[in-house]
């Protein structure tokens, strides 16, 4: 039975390899659940999921102060180094239908590293990728996350900054989904630190959003 004092949001990660994405989803869950190294392949090989503990006090509905529990769901990068498409797209449905078949996908976070140099076209992957998983109702449930902020930040450029000097391809994708993006700045602080601020801003989006969810057979 549901607890009416505790609110869990489900969050899956889709990205390019070495976009951050097991590094990012242990942060949003404030432990090391996921395995994240540097490697000049895909590190991720299959789908996993992580459960935080409960951030007590986290927010308030209705009068009430609810705790907030996060669920976040690991994929393999795509392209992937090993992987074709066809193994990516049928591990990642088989797992948001295990995963999230019935309670419902809130958002899909699709990350992309500040610190590497766009050309317009490197996002369109996996854009498509989540098109195929999500299908016609995508935008309504897909945000941005710009990983490795804190090397934008060294270079002196500020959010609007980087935001302004993205090519149109990002920026057509940034309208297109109203504008639901956050950075994640990893500088040195705690995982707890690190979380705060990135969850405020998931749970921004997910509130206007009414809270609805994506269902998946």
């Amino acid at each position: 039975m549901t607890d009416p004092n505790q609110r869990i949001i489900n969050l899956a990660l889709f990205g390019m390899t070495q976009s951050g994405k097991s590094s990012a989803g242990n942060i949003l869950l404030g432990s090391y659940d996921f395995h994240s190294s540097f490697a000049p392949c895909s590190v991720t090989q299959e789908c996993s999921l992580g459960r935080s503990g409960l951030l007590h006090s986290f927010m308030r509905r209705e009068g009430r102060e609810l705790a907030l529990q996060v669920q976040v769901l690991d994929t393999p990068g795509y392209p992937h180094s090993s992987l074709s498409k066809k193994r990516v797209i049928q591990k990642v449905k088989e797992a948001l239908a295990h995963h999230f078949g019935q309670d419902g996908l809130h958002l899909a976070l699709l990350l992309q590293r500040t610190d590497m140099p766009l050309c317009g076209e490197e996002v369109l992957p996996s854009v498509q990728l989540i098109q195929e998983l999500l299908g016609h109702a995508w935008k309504n449930y897909t945000a941005i996350l710009f990983t490795h902020a804190e090397k934008m930040q060294a270079a002196g450029l500020s959010e609007e900054e980087y935001i302004q000097g993205t090519p149109e391809t990002l920026l057509a994708l940034l309208n297109s989904i109203q504008q639901r993006f956050v950075f994640l700045y990893a500088n040195g602080e705690s995982l707890h630190e690190q979380r705060i601020p990135i969850l405020k801003r998931i749970m921004e989006f997910i509130k206007d959003n009414c809270y609805q969810v994506l269902t998946f057979k």
